[in-house]
């Protein structure tokens, strides 16, 4: 697409491991492939309203490839169709200022934009598509579940991250002959949960997919104590619930387009298991630490293929298309197959039946 000279790349929501090698791929393909020059984007969709930008060349993304977090900076706040404007007096009014965005990017003489994030990044992308501005999406989020591509960027990391702290955990856990809680993130998608679990060797693991009873929790410690095996590690997804309960919700955000933020649940089935079991239990809640640090290589490679694939995509003539992992193929798909959508661990997932058959339990 001749037409195509100027770029603008953002990254948008929670910060992810193999952000930064996404922007150098993007930055360096689009120059040393193409000859476009590129603009970077401040704090995300914010940016776009607030104005702020800043030129990339070769030399800015020189050395970003391991470093975790984003050089241009993120915000899981700003929908620009749904803004938050806060007054003085710390009231707020939730405003349409999609009008500066498009008059920043005129300004900027921005042909197309390259969006980096997970599926309300991806939401906000498709009110610009609606508008004429050419996206390209790519996928990232540590939890796994957007729509359209069978990984994201980041996943492999965050992944690394728990299971190396339940390892830790579980030394500990031996020596007091405790149960141990492990709280990892992961929104309504137990993807993080059921891999870090697995690769842990986790005695028992909790999903937002698969409610769970607490008795039937509490049964799978009592017979690790009774059989002589002393301790148990229960590794628990941030949005998992009991069975006819409700998931905890640590917040509300009533400024963020994605008010609800989970956490805690981790703490609660401590408390229920100690007091129903008499097994001394305590809780670890991993955090944020599973969204930072330096990306693992497989991510470093995926996020490198994923930011080649979407300037080849844009240039190539195809608008408005998310780029996705399809078994071993880097593809693309409908941008808007991703927008304000979450892919949830099936019921049926190989993984579910493998960790069955080494004696894992879900609580159900």
């Amino acid at each position: 697409m001749s037409d195509i000279k100027r770029i603008g790349v953002l990254t948008g929501g929670g910060d992810c491991p193999g952000l930064n090698a996404v922007i150098r791929a993007v930055t360096k393909s689009a120059i040393v492939d193409y000859g476009l020059e590129v603009i970077g984007i401040n704090d995300g969709f914010l940016g776009l309203v607030e104005d702020r930008t800043q030129p990339l060349t070769d030399a800015d993304v020189s050395g970003i490839l391991t470093r975790g977090g984003t050089i241009l900076g993120s915000n899981n706040k700003c929908n620009p169709k749904k803004f938050a404007d806060v007054k003085p007096d710390g009231s707020f009014e939730i405003i349409d200022v999609t009008d500066r965005c498009m008059n920043n990017i005129k300004k900027h003489g921005i042909d197309a934009l390259v969006v980096i994030g997970g599926d309300g990044t991806m939401a906000c992308a498709k009110t610009f598509v609606d508008l004429g501005v050419n996206c390209i999406g790519v996928p990232k989020t540590i939890d796994n579940d957007l729509v359209g591509t069978d990984v994201t960027f980041g996943f492999a990391t965050a992944v690394a991250t728990a299971t190396e702290a339940i390892d830790r955990i579980h030394d500990t856990a031996a020596s007091h002959h405790r149960a141990m809680v492990v709280e990892v993130m992961g929104r309504n998608a137990g993807w993080i949960a059921l891999h870090a679990g697995l690769a842990s060797g986790s005695d028992i693991i909790l999903l937002p997919e698969m409610p769970f009873e607490l008795d039937k929790v509490c049964q799978v410690v009592e017979h690790r104590r009774d059989t002589g095996k002393g301790f148990s590690i229960i590794c628990v997804s941030e949005g998992a619930m009991p069975k006819g309960g409700a998931q905890v919700v640590r917040e509300v955000d009533p400024t963020s387009p994605d008010p609800i933020r989970l956490g805690g649940i981790g703490r609660l089935i401590t408390e229920q298991i100690e007091a129903k079991t008499g097994v001394e239990t305590r809780n670890t809640v991993l955090g944020y630490i599973q969204r930072g640090g330096t990306p693992v290589p497989e991510d470093r490679v995926l996020a490198t293929q994923f930011g080649h694939h979407a300037i080849h995509t844009l240039l190539s003539g195809q608008p408005n298309r998310l780029i996705v992992m399809h078994g071993r193929a880097v593809t693309h798909a409908p941008l808007e197959a991703a927008a304000g959508k979450q892919r949830t661990v099936p019921l049926d997932h190989p993984l579910l039946a493998t960790a069955l058959a080494v004696g894992t339990s879900f609580g159900v």
